[in-house]
């Protein structure tokens, strides 16, 4: 089992700055493939990015490339999502997950989910 707590969300204004937390215990975090999903009010859940055990592999959705960035520090058992340039369409609750092996943009390529944390963004 693997536990996910995801922390940092919060309301901002577009153009700025949010960075996400999640925060993993139980078996060894540096196994697995480790994800961000977003849940827009009232719509299914999406694909955000994914990174690799070691670090040295990311993927992102169209829609975040160039603005988000995901990364890891198996030392501290956490996973980031450093977001930058929000705009409103980025509005949603953002879930980590676990899992792997491969770097998949489904939910069904993950077995372990956090609780998610509100990201608001004001136009």
């Amino acid at each position: 089992q693997v536990q996910l707590v995801e922390s940092g969300g919060g309301l901002v204004q577009a153009g700025g700055s949010l960075r996400l937390s999640c925060a993993a215990s139980g078996r060894t975090f540096s196994n697995y493939v480790m994800a961000w999903f977003r849940q827009p009010p009232g719509k299914e859940r999406d694909f955000v990015a994914a990174i690799n055990w070691s670090g040295s592999t990311t993927t992102y959705a169209i829609s975040v490339k160039g603005r988000f960035t995901i990364s890891k520090d198996n030392a501290k058992n956490t996973v980031y999502l450093q977001m930058n340039s929000l705009k409103p369409e980025d509005t949603a609750v953002y879930y980590c997950a676990a899992g792997g092996p491969l770097l998949a943009a489904t939910t069904g390529g993950y077995d372990y989910w956090g609780q998610g944390t509100q990201v608001s963004v004001s136009s």
